[in-house]
């Protein structure tokens, strides 16, 4: 049952701070269930050691307990007995019930819904190395740190309390000091039945929560000894340095070390990153940009939006322009709307995507989400905002937004100090110049400050250069040239070469589109993206290695860094809607990753073409070449030209409406995986003409109105 389809008046707003953990949950459905959340008047949270109430598709008590491990959250487990094992119609007098039978340890996990069995797929995110194993760890506990009535919880899991026994009300006494793990069927019966159900029907696990580590803001200078990341603690010798320490001891110190054939064993990777993500936490707990707090939520005052008595005096609303159809529909999808290059409430919008970067290089995914579905809304309302009642009305805009534009609104200079402090920090400021390094993520960027303590490009060259990807050591090399921006003449320029070589190596009827920023109408790109085509299907299977050699002859590319033929190797078809291929995401077309540089070029000081020994003083380019087949084009032409929420809700949109998996390769039905042909390619003479119609009958096929390019800038 999908929350986002029912409606009701449910009112959380008693409940304490919120936490939906992200495990077996769909991104689309974990969107759809914040957002249901926050209408009901909950408190949501993104930090987990804020929550008292943590949300989970999750039934087992052990598994609750690792969730809260994993998170860092400092608790300790209730005593034995569960609400659930006392039964509420036994009084005083009554006679005591026979004690239940131990149930053998198979047949509990036989009724119990395993989380493994839980069926989703996981499009924009993927579990980690080490939370396998610590899972597996978890899961190896004894249950008998558990009560019989905690790991029989799936007895009670989907019931609700009868008709003459209202849901008890929710007070913060129920939650003081504590912290409860509930399955997520109780927010879809509650939505179901339009009340708060009873939380001890649905109870997973419950813990006692311990005074957190104090919070701290790293003070140390870059030099200081770096983060340690090896595997256990250090031990500290009972000796002092002047002390006589006695013979023997070393002896055997020294034959334990040559006894001992390997080196301790060091963390994996995954451990590794766990450890900077832990790092960077502390490091940026408490800060105005990101949403981790040190402070007891139930300390925390209510932050009201203040406004003037104006705002609401009758009349007022009269002189506000009208609400576009898709704000009075409440259309949620950003491939629903147009959403255009340049608009209105731009310096506002600025202010966020400030925000936003910053809650990329802190770790923060979900706030990316959230941040990114509010400015896409923003940027697609076609008026001025000049009030937060606009913001609230507005699909994906919540209070928080609202407060900012306040702040915003308010201030003398337009500047939000969230955005002032992002731009003043400066583990962000060393972040972010890592970030723009080609090659590398905001994943890489927090280990090379945290785990390598590089500070500049300087330290990168000269501590870490062997240890960096080819990829890496590209954009190191050329990172001033890769950040200098192209303008659309250059980007026509390069798409004209690549035309001709590509039409050298198979014939004219060869179609190149440039997609991206320019098709969407920037007047300077960060890169080039051109999608290469040919009605004959046979003509595409291993195309973009013909054109880069050719490309490579002539010297327009001085560096192939990435040369993929995926969808040569399975036959130029749709991606399988289930596959074993690692890291197979939006994109798994033909492509190539290409470093460019002009050709030819004038001697300095005359007019003579290159010569030996001379210098190229031309600026080198990132160019990105993909090679889509005729029969699925439109849908590698409105992927790759769509802004990325845009894009992200063109999957959503194609899930969630049409139970469709919607991809740069084609479109295929869920349920039978069966491929479904939206551009006319089984019958020859409905074919398309051009990439561009067959782009328009994608949109008709996903029953959507056709967006301009310049109209899909979702930011």
């Amino acid at each position: 049952m999908a929350i986002s389809s029912i409606s009701s008046k449910l009112d959380l707003s008693n409940f304490p701070n919120i936490y939906v953990l992200q495990a077996h949950v769909p991104v689309a459905e974990l969107h759809d269930i914040e957002q249901h959340l926050i209408k009901s008047g909950a408190s949501l949270t993104y930090d987990i050691r804020e929550a008292r109430l943590v949300l989970g598709y999750i039934s087992k008590p052990r598994r609750a307990k690792f969730e809260l491990q994993a998170r860092n959250v400092m608790f300790k487990p209730m005593g034995a007995s569960s609400p659930h094992a006392v039964s509420p119609t036994l009084g005083p007098g009554s006679p005591a019930l026979p004690p239940m039978k131990r149930r053998k340890l198979q047949d509990i996990e036989t009724d119990l819904m395993t989380d493994d069995s839980t069926a989703s797929e996981h499009e924009d995110s993927s579990s980690t190395g080490s939370q396998s194993k610590a899972a597996a760890e978890a899961e190896t506990e004894p249950l008998s740190q558990f009560s019989t009535s905690q790991a029989s919880t799936s007895q009670t899991i989907a019931s609700s309390p009868p008709p003459d026994q209202p849901p008890k009300s929710c007070t913060q006494g129920d939650f003081a000091n504590r912290v409860k793990v509930v399955n997520l069927q109780w927010l879809k019966d509650s939505v179901h039945l339009g009340q708060p159900q009873s939380i001890q029907n649905y109870l997973v696990y419950e813990a006692e929560l311990l005074p957190s580590q104090p919070a701290w803001r790293s003070t140390r200078s870059p030099a200081a000894e770096p983060v340690s990341l090896e595997a256990g603690p250090k031990t500290q010798s009972m000796f002092a340095p002047g002390d006589n320490i006695p013979r023997d001891i070393i002896d055997r110190a020294k034959a334990e070390a040559k006894s001992k054939s390997k080196p301790r064993t060091n963390l994996s990777r995954a451990a590794k990153r766990d450890r900077v993500s832990d790092a960077a936490k502390r490091d940026f707990l408490n800060r105005s940009f990101t949403s981790t707090t040190s402070q007891d939520p139930w300390s925390q005052r209510t932050r009201l939006l203040r406004q003037t008595t104006s705002e609401h005096e009758e009349g007022v609303s009269a002189t506000l322009p009208p609400m576009p159809d898709w704000v009075l529909q409440n259309k949620v999808y950003s491939c629903e709307r147009a959403t255009p290059l340049n608009s209105p409430n731009e310096a506002f919008i600025a202010q966020l995507k400030e925000i936003r970067t910053a809650r990329l290089l802190t770790n923060d995914e979900i706030g990316v989400r959230a941040y990114s579905t509010s400015i896409a809304s923003l940027a697609a309302y076609p008026h001025q905002i000049q009030n937060t009642g606009e913001i609230l009305a507005l699909p994906g805009c919540d209070q928080k937004i609202a407060h900012l534009f306040h702040e915003w609104q308010a201030s003398p200079d337009h500047r939000i100090q969230a955005a002032k402090d992002v731009a003043d920090d400066p583990v962000l400021k060393v972040l972010r110049l890592f970030y723009e390094i080609w090659g590398v993520g905001a994943t890489t960027a927090r280990e090379f400050y945290y785990e390598k303590r590089w500070r500049d490009l300087d330290d990168i060259v000269e501590f870490g250069w062997n240890s960096l990807s080819r990829v890496q050591q590209i954009g190191v090399k050329y990172y001033d040239e890769f950040l200098l921006k192209l303008p659309r003449a250059e980007v026509e320029t390069i798409a004209g070469v690549v035309r001709r070589h590509a039409q050298n190596v198979v014939d004219e009827r060869i179609q190149c589109v440039i997609v991206g920023g320019y098709r969407r109408g920037k007047a300077d790109s960060g890169d080039v993206d051109l999608i290469l085509s040919h009605p004959e299907q046979s003509a595409t299977a291993g195309l973009v290695d013909k054109v880069v050699r050719s490309l490579e002859q002539e010297g327009w590319i001085t560096h192939t860094l990435t040369l993929n033929l995926t969808n040569t190797k399975r036959g130029q078809e749709t991606l399988p809607f289930i596959t074993n291929t690692k890291g197979a995401g939006f994109d798994t077309l033909d492509k190539a990753l290409v470093v460019w540089q002009a050709q030819p070029f004038p001697k300095q000081g005359g007019n003579e073409m290159q010569g030996e020994g001379v210098k190229n003083p031309n600026p080198h380019r990132r160019v990105d070449i993909i090679i889509s087949p005729w029969r699925t084009v439109g849908c590698a032409v409105a992927g790759w030209t769509s802004g990325t929420t845009f894009q992200r809700d063109l999957r959503r949109y194609a899930k969630k409406v049409k139970g469709w998996k919607f991809d740069s390769s084609g479109v295929r039905e869920r349920g039978s995986g069966r491929w479904i042909d939206l551009e006319g390619w089984g019958n020859p003479r409905t074919r398309s003409k051009d990439p561009f119609e067959a782009e328009k009958r994608v949109f008709e096929g996903l029953g959507l109105q056709y967006r301009e390019p310049w109209d899909r800038c979702t930011g």
